[in-house]
C-alpha cells in the first residue's frame, strides 16, 4: 500500500514538473516571436502602413514601422535583412534597382497608386483636344515614358510596338491630331498649364498647385497603371505567412476605406 502511494506521488510530481517545462516553453516560443518589420518613406506609406498595422494586429501580427528619409536605404535594408518588407515604390523603380544593385528583391502586391493625370484650364473632356493641341509633359525618362504610355492609352497617340516603359517622344509612330509635346521639367508644369492645352502632372506637383487627381484630372491613370506601389520583399520570404497576413491586412476594407477619406483623391487604393 505504502509503496502504491508513493509511486503515484512519485507520477504527479513528475507529470507537474512537465506541466512546468511545457508552459516554460511555451512561454519561451512567444517571447521569441519577432515582429515584422516593415520599412516606408516617411508620408503617406508611413500613414496607411499604422492603419495596416491595427488591422494586422486583429489577425495576432505584429508590424513595426520603420521609417525612411530617402528612396535608396529601403533597399539596401531589406537586401540587407535589417528588415522584412518594404512598401514605398513602384515597380519600375523596383526593377531599375534590381539591375543596377542585382538585388534578389520581388514585388508581392500592389498597395496604392499617386496618379499621374492630364489636366486643362480649358478643356473639360479630352475628346474635346483640338488637332494642332500643345501637350506638356515631363522631361525626365521615368515620368516622360509615363505621360507618354497615359496619352497612349487615351488614343492620342501611337507609340512604337514593344517600347513599354521606356518611351520617349521620338518613339511615337502615330499622331493622328498632330499634337505638340512639350516637354518641361515636372514641378515646372503646373505653373505653365494656363499656356498649354493640357498636361500630364504628377500627383505631388498637382496637389502642391491645389489640384485634386480625382477631381480636377481631365484623364487619369487607372489600378492596372504599372506605375502602382508595390509591396516587396527577398524572393526567399515571398511564401511567409506573416507577409501574407501584411497583404491580407493592406488589402482590407478598412484600409481602402482609410485611403479615400484621408487623401480625399490624390492617394487612391490599387487593389
Amino acid at each position: 500500500m505504502k509503496k502504491s502511494i508513493k509511486f503515484i506521488s512519485l507520477l504527479l510530481t513528475l507529470i507537474f514538473i512537465l506541466g512546468l517545462s511545457a508552459g516554460c516553453s511555451q512561454q519561451s516560443t512567444a517571447k521569441i516571436e519577432k515582429p515584422l518589420k516593415v520599412g516606408v518613406t516617411a508620408g503617406p506609406h508611413a500613414e496607411v502602413m499604422e492603419q495596416v498595422k491595427k488591422i494586422a494586429e486583429k489577425d495576432g501580427l505584429k508590424i513595426e514601422i520603420v521609417e525612411f528619409n530617402d528612396y535608396i536605404q529601403p533597399n539596401v535594408a531589406l537586401n540587407q535583412g535589417d528588415i522584412d518588407v518594404n512598401s514605398f515604390q513602384h515597380k519600375p523603380y523596383l526593377d531599375n534597382i534590381i539591375k543596377d544593385r542585382n538585388y534578389d528583391i520581388i514585388s508581392l502586391a500592389n498597395t496604392v497608386i499617386f496618379p499621374m493625370g492630364i489636366y486643362s484650364s480649358k478643356l473639360k473632356n479630352i475628346a474635346d483636344l483640338p488637332v494642332n493641341a500643345v501637350v506638356a509633359i515631363p522631361n525626365d525618362p521615368t515620368n516622360g515614358g509615363r505621360a507618354l504610355l497615359l496619352l497612349e492609352k487615351l488614343g492620342l497617340i501611337k507609340l512604337k510596338p514593344g517600347i513599354g516603359l521606356k518611351a520617349a517622344v521620338t518613339d511615337i509612330v502615330e499622331n493622328p491630331k498632330k499634337i505638340v509635346i512639350k516637354e518641361l521639367d515636372a514641378a515646372q508644369i503646373p505653373r505653365s498649364l494656363a499656356d498649354m492645352d493640357v498636361a500630364a502632372i504628377n500627383t505631388n506637383y498637382a496637389i502642391t498647385a491645389g489640384l485634386v487627381p480625382t477631381k480636377d484630372a481631365i484623364a487619369i491613370e487607372d489600378i492596372n497603371s504599372p506605375y502602382a506601389n508595390i509591396i516587396a520583399v527577398r524572393s526567399k520570404d515571398k511564401e511567409n505567412p506573416a507577409v501574407q497576413k501584411l497583404i491580407k491586412a493592406y488589402h482590407s476594407d478598412e484600409v481602402k476605406a482609410f485611403i479615400q477619406e484621408h487623401f480625399k483623391g490624390s492617394v487612391t487604393a490599387a487593389w
